[in-house]
């Protein structure tokens, strides 16, 4: 049986549903601000579906019930806020940080096993102008 060698959390997985947080053709670096999300659907160690979707809205809370809703495993961006990291925490969804580079190397790394995490690239404040601006 095939695992995911690199990042500990892929090690145990053999098929997941990822998000990864796109801006263009590459990895956003905020991911509550970023223009679209790529799903990726894994199984038995290979890509059985890939999908793009347009941000669907920066509210408070919002994303981590979204994408728990859509059955995702793990979240791949440069940054994320604390709030949302706890949020994601909350419903049982890892969250991979400091990722940068083209959506597709991404996936390539994942299914080779070479995707390693980073610092979190989200600083407070940065990110504006995409979804939903931040509620008082």
């Amino acid at each position: 049986m095939a695992v995911y060698p690199g990042h500990p959390f892929l090690k145990k997985r053999y098929s997941m549903k990822i998000a990864i947080a796109t801006e263009g053709n590459n990895v956003s670096l905020h991911f509550g601000r970023t223009p679209q999300f790529t799903l990726v659907d894994i199984e038995k160690n290979k890509l059985v579906k890939k999908e793009t979707i347009d941000n669907p809205g920066h509210k408070r809370g919002f994303l981590p019930e979204f994408f728990h809703n859509k059955g995702i495993d793990c979240i791949i961006a440069g940054g994320m806020g604390h709030r949302a990291l706890r949020l994601f925490e909350e419903k049982d969804i890892k969250v991979i940080l400091g990722i940068t580079g083209s959506v597709d190397k991404i996936i390539g790394d994942i299914l080779k096993g070479g995707l390693e995490e980073n610092e979190n690239l989200c600083k407070p404040g940065e990110g504006k102008g995409y979804g939903v601006e931040k509620e008082d």
